[in-house]
């Protein structure tokens, strides 16, 4: 275990998304509407820091270290946008938004855990610098504080919050013990990835709609536009997994892969291996020289020269036009919104989800 904590990339208010703020908010138009988000995302962003607070001072380090380490904070933004179709940036709105990114950063404690991951965010994982059982300890910690939170808002969040984190591990036992005999590996992980990621995303688009006060039949449709965004971005970070391109994206190429995860560029070569030679090929190569070698060393050549044939193999142009599909569903889903800037900002919202490249 480590003795001492690492410095880490501290973000202030929305420097960790200015990028993403501009490519949503690009429009003068819609200057009064973005300037009520990045008003909130500041309120937010100080209510997290203030959360973060502990009667014990090593539970104030660990448990801020991963929020100081920055993130586009997508989960807040997307209740404050939602939020705008009723009353906006209310109390109980901001306390929604911060108890989601709260949950948020927990489940990234457990996920490097089961992971083995060495870094998040740019910094070594919480695992990496402490050990196993503080990084458990320091999730259960903000999952407990998220709870408190969600409380302090009624029945209705409480509800949602347990059946969101109800997914949350029910995504990760089934990513975990695989799928089923006989039951289709590709249906199996977009399940997978609507529980792990899709649910908690659109349980933050809920909460903007109902603590806003926004009418009730809006709750559904971007329920739906949250959980599809969700599975649209885990589907670009399968593709960004094979990018050569390391100071972009802050990973070793096929970090995912030599892991052992089975992403679904992975998973369509698998399906065109039964009757195309040159797919099993790949395969092949892909499973003796990366597939589950991350605790083999430094990556070697065979290993960057495999990624790079997936990378440009038709199956991860499928994966990446699976992920625009779905994002255009989500959109879709979002029709019986009324028009205004919430309906393009959330549009824009979609597109910047699968336009990214880290």
């Amino acid at each position: 275990m480590a003795s001492s904590v690492p410095v880490v990339r501290r973000s202030t208010s929305l420097s960790g998304q200015v990028g993403l703020s501009e490519r949503i908010f690009a429009s003068s138009e819609d200057k009064n509407f973005a300037a009520a988000i990045d008003a909130g995302l500041l309120r937010v962003e100080e209510g997290l820091h203030a959360e973060m607070r502990f009667a014990d001072n090593l539970a104030d380090v660990t448990a801020r270290y991963l929020l100081e380490a920055g993130g586009k904070r997508v989960r807040p933004m997307l209740t404050l946008l939602t939020a705008q179709l009723g009353k906006g940036n209310t109390p109980e709105v901001l306390t929604a938004a911060e108890a989601i990114e709260i949950t948020h950063l927990a489940s990234l404690y457990h996920d490097d855990v089961m992971d083995e991951a060495q870094m998040r965010r740019g910094v070594p994982s919480a695992q990496h610098v402490w050990g196993n059982s503080v990084a458990v300890l320091t999730g259960d910690l903000l999952f407990a504080r998220a709870s408190k939170m969600v409380a302090s808002l009624g029945e209705r969040a409480i509800n949602l919050q347990a059946d969101t984190f109800e997914r949350l591990c029910l995504g990760q036992l089934h990513e975990t013990i695989g799928p089923r005999e006989g039951e289709d590996p590709v249906e199996h992980y977009l399940k997978v990835l609507a529980d792990k990621t899709g649910s908690l995303i659109a349980a933050a688009a809920q909460m903007g709609v109902f603590f806003s006060g926004a009418p009730s039949e809006y709750e559904q449709p971007v329920v739906v536009f949250g959980e599809k965004v969700g599975v649209a971005f885990q589907l670009i970070d399968d593709v960004i997994d094979l990018s050569g391109a390391t100071a972009e994206t802050g990973k070793t190429p096929g970090t995912d892969l030599r892991a052992g995860v089975a992403t679904l560029p992975l998973l369509r070569l698998r399906e065109r291996a039964v009757t195309d030679a040159d797919a099993k090929d790949l395969l092949d190569r892909l499973e003796r020289d990366v597939i589950g070698t991350a605790d083999d060393g430094p990556i070697t050549p065979a290993a960057l020269a495999a990624i790079a044939d997936l990378r440009e193999h038709g199956v991860t142009q499928q994966t990446l036009a699976e992920a625009h599909r779905w994002a255009r569903e989500a959109v879709e889903a979002i029709e019986p919104l009324p028009d205004g800037p919430v309906k393009k900002a959330l549009t824009r919202f979609a597109d910047t989800i699968v336009e990214r490249s880290s």
